[in-house]
């Protein structure tokens, strides 16, 4: 069965087609025209015309043809139905309706200005839905940052990165610095360029910032110190050997510990452990 609809296909009439390929029509041919030709082509091609005003398949109230095919052919698959509120608020510029919305108008105006044959627009459109219909079905809670204290650290900074400067310490940063204390472990890798990178802020503003309010430190330097503050904790418990309060402490190797921890103290681990149980 032959479907027609515009040219230029951007959101609706690549979702459409994506659409009808997988639960309508997995034979359907798809054919893009000028606007004005659309219902005479459609005609003389014996076409299904879509997507365009005055048709069967078309937008409806606040919905748009992708839901019209949904409704119209009885399509009750979960990962479509949320596909459906995403494409709608990609479509109509109500981006409020799903968070996702925005990231998909901006994929498909990139790719649309990128690509100039309508048919290979479709091509590269079909990959980018059925990506998201996976994503619908399967990934839906899958998060980027996997790590459960990046995760939290994370939402800290983007809760509170873009409150008002003052005098007083920021609340962002106070609950960051507790965070840190707390969560101070073998997972800790995370790094202000994976933040910056994470939330499209610079990197150099946040560095800036976080020395500002943790000592004058950087975040590695930071980080170092409360390892080096756990392993002296560590150290005054003779149940474990160096090379145990290395490895709770983060640390890659012994001999790694063994440098840090005399460059913050000036004493190798052994000899400060010795001088501790001395007292």
């Amino acid at each position: 069965m032959k479907w027609i609809t515009r040219e230029r296909p951007k959101i609706d009439r690549l979702a459409c087609p994506w659409l009808i390929k997988r639960f309508v029509d997995t034979d359907a041919e798809f054919i893009y025209v000028p606007s004005h030709e659309v219902v005479e082509r459609a005609k003389a091609y014996d076409a299904t015309p879509f997507d365009v005003p005055d048709v069967e398949y078309t937008h409806y109230g606040d919905e748009c043809t992708f839901d019209y095919i949904i409704r119209k052919h009885k399509i009750k698959d979960a990962a479509v139905q949320t596909m459906a509120a995403i494409v709608r608020g990609a479509d109509t510029d109500r981006h409020d309706l799903a968070s996702q919305s925005s990231g998909l108008w901006a994929i498909s105006a990139g790719i649309a200005h990128n690509i100039k044959d309508d048919q290979q627009l479709l091509a590269q459109g079909m990959i980018i839905y059925d990506g998201l219909y996976t994503w619908s079905k399967l990934l839906q809670n899958e998060k980027h940052t996997q790590s459960p204290f990046e995760r939290t650290l994370l939402d800290v900074y983007q809760k509170f990165l873009h409150e008002k400067k003052n005098k007083a310490i920021p609340t962002w940063a106070k609950e960051l610095k507790e965070i840190i204390q707390d969560q101070i472990d073998t997972n800790l890798t995370l790094s202000l360029k994976e933040i910056s990178q994470t939330l499209n802020v610079h990197p150099s503003y946040l560095s800036r910032e976080f020395s500002k309010y943790f000592d004058n430190l950087s975040f590695g330097d930071y980080i170092r110190k409360l390892r080096i503050e756990k392993s002296i904790a560590l150290l005054e418990d003779p149940k474990y050997s160096l090379a145990e309060v290395a490895y709770l402490t983060g640390f890659s190797d012994q001999s790694h510990f063994n440098r840090i921890f005399k460059n913050h103290t000036g004493k190798n681990p052994s000899i400060y452990r010795k001088e501790l149980h001395k007292k």
